[in-house]
Formats: C-alpha cells, sequence, structure tokens
C-alpha cells in the first residue's frame, strides 16, 4: 500500500501543505521570506492539482505545497504519488485539512497502474496518515476501484468467461460468500437461453456467475452485472474502430464485483446475491442470428433485431432469476448503449429508475461524492418501438433515436412492476486522463451506490472496517498468473 497508518510521524517525513487559491493567499504572507520568494519564483498559487517542491538550505527537499480543487474532494491528492520524489510523506496541519478518508483514498488510487504486463514506470511515494476507521474506509474503496480497473484493462485473451469466474470465485472466497456458476449448455438445462443463445458461438463457454452472501433475515440486494468479455458485434459485426476496446464490455460485471466486494468487506445488513451473465459475442457457424427468436427465462419471447445488442439479451434472464427472489433492490449495471454516451459522454453513466426520489437521492450522492450519474426517462410511449411483429419484443429499436432507453425499456420487461430496480448504463472507461484517473477501465458509480445503500440498510452508518477490504481479483489464464494489488505496485506474473 503506498498509504501507511501509524500512531506517530517520523521526523523524516515530508511534510505536504494542502492549498487552495484562497487559503494560500492568506497563508503566504505568515511563511518564510525564502520560502515565500521561492514559490514566487516556481510560479506557485495553489492552482488545483499543483504542487512545489521547497528545499532547505541544503538543497534538501524540506517541504510540499500541494494545490486542491477542495480539500474533501476524493481525488484531492491524486497527482501526487507518482510526480512526489519517492520517499515518506505525511500532511501538514498549516494548510487545509484534508479528511482522513479522502487523502486516503485519493492518494492510494492516484498511485494506480495498470501493470500486469510491464513494470510501473517507478514505485509510488508513501503518504502516511494516523491509522482511524476513516482512512482504513479511504485504502478499502481505492482498493475495490483499482481491482475493478484491472479487470477492465486485462485483453481478452486473458479475461473470457472462465478467467472472470475465477475472479468471483476468489472474491467469494474472501469474505466467506457462496459461489456458484452455470456454465455452457447446462444454461439451457437450467433454463437461462438467452445467455446461452448469446455466448454459444464462442469457443469459450457461456455462464452465470452466481455469488450469495449475508445472513437469510437480512433484506436481499441483488446486483446484476453484464459480463460480456468481449463483443464483436456477433454476425452483426462491429466496425474496427467500434471493436478496438471490447475487452471492457464486461465492466458491469467488473463493478458488479467490486461493489460485492465493498458490501461484504464493509459488512452491510443485506443478503447480497451478484449475478454476472458472462459470455463472448463471437462469429461462427453457430452463431445466434438477425430475426432469430428465443424463449427467455420469463417465458417472453425475443426477437434478435441486432446480434450487437447483445447485453439486454443476456440481461434479461439474469434480471428474471433476480426477480424471482423478490428482492429488496435489484440494481443492473451494464456498458449498454453507445447512445448513452452519445447523449452524456463516458463520464456521466445513465441511471434508469422508477421512483423519481430515489433517482434524486442518486444524482444529489453522485455529485457530492464525484462519482457521478444522470437520470433519464423510462419513458413509456417508446415501447410501442420495441414490438415484435412475430415475437413479444425486439432487442433493438425501430431507428436509431432513443437508444438508451430503449434498452432499458427492453430490460423493464423482466423487472415486475412492484420491483425496485436500478438500471445503469455506464462507460466503465476513462478516454483521457485525469489526476487519480488514468485512461483506461474505471469503476463508475460503485462510491455512489455504495453511499446510497448504506444510507438505505444501515442507516447511513457504515460499521468498522477491521480490516482493509480484500478486493484482490485474480487473473489466471494461460500461463498468466496476476493478483490485482496495484496500488502497492507488486505483481506476480509468470
Amino acid at each position: 500500500m503506498t498509504v501507511q497508518l501509524q500512531k506517530t510521524m517520523p521526523a523524516s517525513a515530508i511534510a505536504i501543505t494542502v492549498v487552495d487559491g484562497a487559503r494560500f493567499a492568506q497563508l503566504a504572507p505568515t511563511l518564510p521570506a525564502a520560502t515565500r520568494q521561492w514559490l514566487q519564483t516556481v510560479g506557485f498559487t495553489g492552482a488545483p492539482d499543483s504542487h512545489a517542491l521547497v528545499p532547505d538550505a541544503l538543497g534538501k527537499l524540506s517541504q510540499v505545497f500541494a494545490g486542491v480543487a477542495r480539500a474533501d474532494h476524493p481525488f484531492a491528492l491524486s497527482a501526487l504519488p507518482m510526480t512526489l520524489p519517492q520517499g515518506r510523506y505525511c500532511l501538514s496541519d498549516q494548510g487545509l485539512v484534508v479528511p482522513a478518508e479522502q487523502a486516503a483514498m485519493s492518494w492510494e488510487i492516484g498511485a494506480y497502474e495498470f501493470d500486469l504486463y510491464k513494470p510501473r514506470r517507478r514505485a509510488a511515494a508513501q503518504l502516511l496518515l494516523a491509522p482511524g476507521p476513516d482512512a482504513q474506509r479511504g485504502i478499502a474503496l481505492a482498493t475495490a476501484m483499482a481491482a475493478t480497473r484491472d479487470l477492465v484493462n486485462t485483453p481478452a485473451e486473458h479475461m473470457g468467461p472462465e478467467e472472470l469466474a475465477a475472479a468471483a470465485r476468489m472474491v467469494a472466497k474472501q469474505h466467506g460468500a457462496k459461489f456458484r456458476q452455470v456454465v455452457g449448455d447446462a444454461l439451457l438445462k437450467k433454463n437461462f437461453p438467452a445467455i446461452h443463445a448469446v455466448g454459444r458461438a464462442s469457443t469459450r463457454a457461456p455462464r452465470l456467475i452466481e455469488l450469495t452472501w449475508g445472513k437469510a433475515r437480512n433484506p436481499l440486494l441483488c446486483l446484476v452485472g453484464k459480463g460480456v468479455c468481449f463483443d464483436s458485434g456477433g454476425l452483426n459485426i462491429k466496425g474496427a474502430e467500434g471493436m478496438r476496446q471490447m475487452k471492457k464490455d464486461m465492466g458491469g460485471a467488473a463493478n458488479a464485483l467490486g461493489l460485492a466486494a465493498l458490501i461484504m468487506a464493509f459488512k452491510l445488513p443485506v443478503r447480497l446475491q451478484v449475478l454476472l451473465p458472462t459470455v463472448e459475442n463471437a462469429i461462427a457457424g453457430n452463431a445466434y442470428r438477425p430475426g432469430d427468436v428465443f424463449k427467455t427465462r420469463k417465458g417472453l419471447h425475443i426477437e434478435i433485431g441486432n446480434t450487437d445488442a447483445e447485453g439486454r439479451v443476456i440481461l434479461c434472464d439474469a434480471l428474471a432469476y433476480a426477480c424471482e427472489g423478490k428482492p429488496a433492490l435489484v440494481i443492473d449495471l451494464a456498458t449498454l448503449t453507445g447512445a448513452a454516451r452519445v447523449a452524456l459522454g463516458p463520464q456521466l453513466p445513465a441511471l434508469f429508475c422508477r421512483n423519481m426520489a430515489t433517482a434524486r437521492q442518486l444524482v444529489d450522492l453522485g455529485l457530492q461524492l464525484d462519482d457521478p450519474l444522470w437520470h433519464m426517462p423510462l419513458w413509456a410511449p417508446y415501447r410501442a418501438g420495441i414490438e415484435s411483429p412475430i415475437g413479444d419484443i425486439v432487442n433493438t429499436g425501430r431507428n436509431a433515436m432513443a437508444g438508451a432507453i430503449n434498452a432499458a425499456l427492453f430490460l423493464e420487461y423482466f423487472v415486475p412492476v412492484s420491483q425496485d430496480w436500478l438500471h445503469i448504463d455506464l462507460f466503465a472507461w476513462n478516454d483521457g486522463a485525469r489526476a487519480g484517473r488514468p485512461a483506461g477501465g474505471e469503476a463508475q458509480t460503485i462510491r455512489t451506490l455504495l453511499a446510497y445503500l448504506e444510507q438505505r440498510f444501515a442507516s447511513g452508518t457504515p460499521p468498522m472496517i477491521k480490516k482493509s477490504v480484500q478486493a484482490n481479483f485474480q487473473i489466471k489464464a494461460k500461463g498468466l498468473t496476476a493478483t490485482a494489488q496495484p496500488s502497492t505496485g507488486s505483481r506476480s506474473a509468470q
């Protein structure tokens, strides 16, 4: 870990003074003349994500000034661990007070690099913090986020359905959850025909992965994550540009696992069920075809308008199964539509929810936590656009308009009206780098969803974390083994 918790700070630790523009303007006149002149010379003003190294009379680093937008921002210190010289640092009480949770999370996640195939650029600087539940929580959040990113970043060659199942099994083992999977033709026997149809063309067997955890007396919470480990588009094949990053099409499953790991580590008083319909959407002689009709687990007949709209097809069986247990809440997470990205861009997942008050609560939490999502409508009149002339519904709309809404309406057919349900259409990817958020796979909405679940099921009071969250997912395939502990800089690969 790049964040170390210890009661006393060694004299050798270099102090970081955290400021914003206003605080620096107040503080600057009180600084020693040499320090003030140095900061003026290097042009430091307290701008967000900037920093200045201040030497002593012998030229050795004596202190650091770091600029932030807000001291309580979840990525407040994320620009520092990979840019400061290697060493041990502590936070000065001279500047703004960075809450322990935000300090720990922002520093730990700021050290993230995907290092499965190539060494890290350098070791990260270490931050020393006083031990306590808030700092532990920050480390836990960063660890789960980093592990989620690693799953999304891993190429399909080493992250197929079997490897995703291995990662889920590892999470289950770490937290005492039960694991099972329904694989290959057993999907037909167990009545998951839609999952089987999408995945049958691949040499890598499709499956439904299931984790269960918690006490029977607690309310049932079900997380459903889309696990398309690679999406060629099927017979409606994608173009080269559209296919390039389709290793990330299991981002919903990765985020569901990351959220599940936090729920179990924080011991939320729920009975958790995690369902990951997992496939590779491949091309072969036995691939499912445009125009095919399949009877789903719920009994509805779905017509295939386009094989590249496969996510909603595998999710429909998983959602139907989830709702059979009459859970208190179902949340599905999926990299489902390009239309959601056209509407909201890569940073803003789309939220579909029947309850306006819940939607408002989630949007507000997302803005507060800088883990945003935005409410989109389940616009009932558009249901006419997904009616099938030969089945009940079709998996694509009549035209390119309202694609994200059409996908959500398709899924809604498999969720009873009385069922509390959230559908999140996310990107699971950073298309550009920001502090603490490098380009590549991303954990989206899991901090917001965790906060919502804590408010709903734990009265807003998270339990004490007795040890760091175990969310280190294992990637194992074809002679390559790695355990995702990306913030530490350690890895094992063979």
